[in-house]
């Protein structure tokens, strides 16, 4: 078989050449520390390397998000703790009011306090993030969500809430809705308001209830209508609704229950005839709403024994409505709590994944560069051989002999 001179030269050449490249590349892959340069290196894996770094990336953008989400509630939390500290110290202003020895003047002070109290609550409802957005609008984030106006304090946002991706399967609300906190609050003992008549005269006072039968609630309202005779005082219970009377020229005892419909009611002090005291269903009543009824409390001045009942009245009245606001806000704070802490749960489990990712592409990706370099130094004797074997072979010529 004769062989050219052309052939040994292409076939000698193409062989430096094809070494050259196999060194090249793996020099690369040294470099570099990546087994994958091209997904034609290993397609499979390249693949799979693209679906990991893909989910690593959602990974990231997760941890990101669930950043973003705890500055907001941390945000949220430490203004619901302003509330709940200016509610303490409005409770404490009403149970010292409720001691007796104050003067008029002296509630008027008071009084002062609470309108000052009722501007901070305001301001805290209104507060806002690093980015001007209000905690307690709604989806109205942009628009001050409490304002007053003529019948108080009013709320102009709604019930949205700014949701947060936190992880593939998880979106977490990040805002509260401002009626859930501050107006959305039920009134009385929760199932029931009780109250005096504003014309009352006598010295009785009014507990705020209990219910004995929830059964037996029918959410009407009633009135409890006292008479005097003789030294004698009865009282009458009446469904101011259907208009029915439920009990009748009842012996009335300073203490005694009085129990109507699954209710249980306790009257204190000596009403005088022609008094009166209303139940009602209870219903939603803001936190503005009882600091200002506080307020206009205080500020009525006391003179009769029928002044002292109304102002005792409504104190317990005050006092209950601020324990439900309260427990309106632990319980926020409390929702807000459980998710801090799950965030803290998906960070710790998102740091799991980025590691077990980071694994992966190792596993997919990088090079053992003991092997490569090993791979390198034969690829280079390689290449040294078939450069000395190609001046050897590429010199053969018979006119060399002649």
């Amino acid at each position: 078989m004769r062989i050219s001179s052309n052939t040994l030269h292409d076939q000698g050449l193409s062989a430096i050449l094809r070494n050259q490249a196999q060194m090249l590349h793996t020099q690369q892959q040294v470099s570099t520390g990546k087994r994958i340069l091209t997904p034609a290196d290993d397609p499979v894996a390249a693949a799979q390397a693209l679906d990991v770094s893909q989910a690593d990336a959602m990974n990231t953008q997760y941890a990101t998000n669930r950043s973003a989400a705890a500055d907001s509630l941390s945000l949220v939390e430490g203004s619901l703790a302003q509330v709940s500290s200016i509610i303490t110290n409005v409770r404490t202003i009403a149970v010292n009011v409720g001691s007796g020895i104050l003067s008029d003047s002296d509630r008027v002070s008071l009084a002062a306090q609470l309108s000052s109290a009722l501007s901070e609550l305001q301001g805290a409802a209104n507060a806002t993030d690093g980015q001007g957005r209000y905690l307690f609008a709604g989806y109205q984030s942009q628009s001050q969500p409490f304002s007053s106006g003529p019948v108080g304090v009013q709320y102009n946002g709604d019930d949205g809430q700014r949701l947060i991706q936190v992880d593939s399967s998880r979106q977490m609300g990040v805002s509260v809705s401002g009626a859930d906190v501050f107006t959305r609050i039920p009134g009385g003992n929760g199932s029931f308001v009780s109250g005096d008549s504003p014309g009352n005269n006598g010295s009785g006072l009014i507990n705020p209830g209990s219910v004995i039968d929830p059964s037996s609630l029918t959410r009407h309202n009633y009135s409890i209508n006292f008479s005097v005779s003789g030294g004698t005082t009865t009282y009458a219970v009446v469904d101011s609704t259907t208009n029915a009377t439920l009990l009748s020229a009842q012996p009335y005892s300073s203490g005694d229950s009085i129990r109507f419909d699954g209710m249980d009611i306790v009257i204190e002090g000596a009403p005088v005839n022609g008094d009166k005291f209303t139940i009602a269903p209870s219903g939603d009543q803001s936190i503005f709403k009882t600091v200002q009824d506080l307020i206009d409390l205080l500020q009525t001045p006391v003179h009769a024994p029928g002044d002292s009942a109304r102002l005792a009245n409504g104190l317990k009245q005050g006092l209950i409505n601020l324990d439900q606001a309260l427990g309106s806000v632990l319980t926020q704070r409390g929702v807000i709590g459980a998710k801090l802490n799950e965030i803290d749960v998906l960070q710790s489990a998102g740091s799991n994944r980025s590691v077990q990712y980071q694994k992966t592409l190792s596993r997919l990706q990088n090079v053992d560069l003991n092997v490569a370099i090993s791979d390198l130094t034969q690829e280079q004797l390689s290449l040294q051989a078939a450069q000395k074997s190609f001046v050897q072979i590429s010199g053969l010529s018979l006119f060399t002999y002649l």
